[in-house]
């Protein structure tokens, strides 16, 4: 929890006053460019996943005025469009390492059996060097678990990058200043034979001027894949200041051949840190540079561009911009979006929310956020959030196209007598037709004004039908059965949103679950997003949201939401994109909720399937 008398962090102050240099000088311009991703702290090192048609990213965070590599924590983020990135908060830090003592450096993710492995660098207290630690989950937003209890591997070396192959061999590259890998075994936490170091060659990884000791450009930040059969590192060089080049191989430990330049120096931070992924038909570029007010070396920002294969698989120079990439879809309003979910801030600041996930706060007057491309298509009628103030409240305003742009709704907030005591407040909205950007604009007396969780639009003529009925479960449990054992009850001692959730207790089996027939209300072919809030009874299972499909006799199981940990002190929410189709006659589609294992009660609130 947090008072409205605690000072601001000294970055928020910093953005929030160039903005409004920024307005003062353009207005009434409509909107700025969208690059940093992040603007409510500041973050490094860029690691992106693409998982289940979003892409997860993960960074480290440099504490404010920091004057070195001050990093406390990892961060995750995510993103359906490559533009409006919601935060996951943080899901590992240094407490999270009991061996560990200082310096959360660069890491990155991958997913392999079933899991979500992060491979991060922290100095070993125990010897005062650096070493490299493996963390573990089963939701790609965490919570993440130290899997060993010691490091993976220790030499003094940084900035891991794992890399699976196609024959299924996972490899872990790092280091500064040499360049070392390990062939691990496929449980991601252990690996055969020793730590084997690249030979770093002219030919290689090109050649540095000026340090006898350092013959060659490559300095630290290895990004390993593989492109048509085609090897590619990806890694910063000769510092300092650093540059983004690459080189190719035939296999994943060379012989290595040195391309070139991606992106030269530039962006106010001596260093940078590449990540390189391909996500719904594009090609992507993630960096950091010192971009945002207060930025420099050791306050750097994370940053993407899209951008083309050559012909013949080279990489084309890359220069950073403002504007960063384009977005990629569009954004549903007619959904619950939470309020973290945005393409530029000004003012706000982030921080865990007493119902599950993050909450936007720390607002003040005239603070925004940005939503960019949001398809309203005939026009929504209204607008709910959720929110909560300690204050006297204040006011929501709905603009389109500008932080000065058209109002289509103002909402009222009141005081609700705690930060994080939450109530749900509706308005009218006009004239939100079409993909806008929306600017949620806050408006109220002096100090903070009130938190905000999630929002949501109604109406319009292009909303998308919702398949489950009562999923904000006000109703009890009609619509709502169990599948398989166990005993379903309406729940008013905890709720997500509103006053009621489900409640299942006595299953037998990890497949039984609370549930609802979709049969008539499915469209064959059609992709469907799963959104549902789940909170344990017990213990912190892994859990999953399944379609069970039967056409024709043969019934087949479609996954819609990844299996995610969910415990006794919160909501967590389960999310992902699934197409559903059939071949012949469809007799029967029921949605539930299993858990990977074990019988343990849960509770289950605000699901939708559209």
């Amino acid at each position: 929890m947090r008072s409205p008398l605690i000072p601001r962090a000294s970055l928020r102050g910093l953005v929030a006053a160039a903005v409004l240099c920024v307005v003062a000088l353009v207005a009434p311009a409509a909107a700025r460019a969208d690059n940093p991703i992040v603007q409510t702290i500041y973050t490094a090192d860029p690691a992106p996943l693409v998982y289940n048609g979003r892409v997860y990213l993960y960074t480290g965070h440099d504490e404010d005025n920091s004057t070195y590599f001050t990093m406390k924590e990892w961060r995750v983020w995510s993103s359906a469009d490559m533009v409006n990135w919601t935060d996951h908060g943080s899901p590992l830090n240094l407490a999270s390492f009991s061996w560990a003592s200082a310096n959360a450096w660069a890491g990155q993710t991958i997913y392999r059996n079933g899991k979500f492995y992060w491979y991060v660098p922290m100095t070993v207290r125990a010897t005062g060097q650096m070493g490299i630690g493996v963390a573990v989950s089963s939701s790609p937003t965490g919570p993440f678990t130290d899997a060993l209890g010691h490091p993976l591997v220790s030499n003094g070396q940084i900035d891991p990058t794992v890399f699976v192959d196609d024959d299924g061999q996972a490899y872990l590259y790092w280091g500064n200043p040499d360049l070392w890998y390990v062939r691990l075994n496929a449980d991601m936490i252990s690996y055969s034979g020793s730590p084997t170091k690249i030979p770093l060659t002219t030919a290689g990884f090109g050649t540095r001027t000026g340090d006898a000791n350092r013959p060659t450009l490559f300095e630290e930040g290895p990004w390993v894949y593989k492109r048509n059969g085609l090897y590619y590192i990806v890694f910063a060089a000769k510092c300092c200041s650093e540059f983004i080049a690459y080189s190719t191989a035939p296999g994943p430990t060379g012989p290595w051949t040195y391309r070139g330049t991606i992106m030269p120096t530039q962006g106010s931070s001596f260093t940078n840190h590449p990540g390189v992924i391909d996500f719904n038909g594009g090609s992507y570029f993630f960096y950091h540079n010192g971009a945002l007010p207060g930025g420099g070396g050791y306050t750097r920002s994370v940053a993407v561009e899209k951008f083309s294969y050559n012909a013949d698989g080279t990489i084309p120079a890359i220069t950073m911009t403002t504007a960063g990439a384009p977005q990629n879809g569009t954004l549903n309003p007619y959904v619950r979006q939470e309020a973290e979910t945005i393409a530029w801030e000004s003012g706000v600041e982030t921080e865990p929310a007493s119902e599950g996930g993050m909450n936007v706060g720390y607002i003040d007057n005239g603070d925004y956020i940005k939503v960019k491309g949001v398809a309203f298509g005939g026009g929504a009628t209204s607008f709910s959030a959720r929110v909560a103030s300690a204050a006297s409240g204040g006011t929501i305003e709905l603009r389109l196209g500008g932080v000065n742009g058209t109002v289509v709704g103002t909402c009222a907030v009141p005081g609700t007598g705690g930060w994080q005591t939450w109530t749900t407040v509706t308005c009218p909205v006009a004239g939100a037709t079409g993909t806008q950007d929306l600017y949620l604009r806050f408006t109220g007396g002096s100090g903070s004004l009130f938190n905000v969780n999630w929002w949501q639009f109604a109406g319009g003529t292009t909303t998308t039908t919702d398949a489950i009925t009562n999923g904000t479960t006000e109703d009890g449990t009609a619509g709502w059965r169990v599948f398989g054992a166990g005993t379903l009850t309406s729940s008013t001692s905890v709720a997500h949103g509103g006053t009621r959730s489900l409640a299942i207790t006595g299953r037998t089996a990890s497949w039984n679950g609370i549930a609802q027939d979709v049969t008539s209300r499915l469209t064959n072919g059609k992709t469907y997003t799963t959104t549902a809030w789940v909170r344990s009874q017990s213990g912190t299972p892994s859990v999953r949201a399944t379609l069970a499909i039967t056409a024709n006799g043969t019934t087949s199981y479609l996954s819609l939401a990844p299996s995610t940990a969910v415990n006794t002190g919160g909501w967590t929410q389960l999310s992902g994109t699934a197409t559903v189709s059939w071949s012949g006659t469809l007799s029967n589609a029921t949605f539930y909720v299993e858990t990977d294992a074990g019988t343990d009660g849960y509770y289950l609130d605000d699901v939708s399937l559209r």
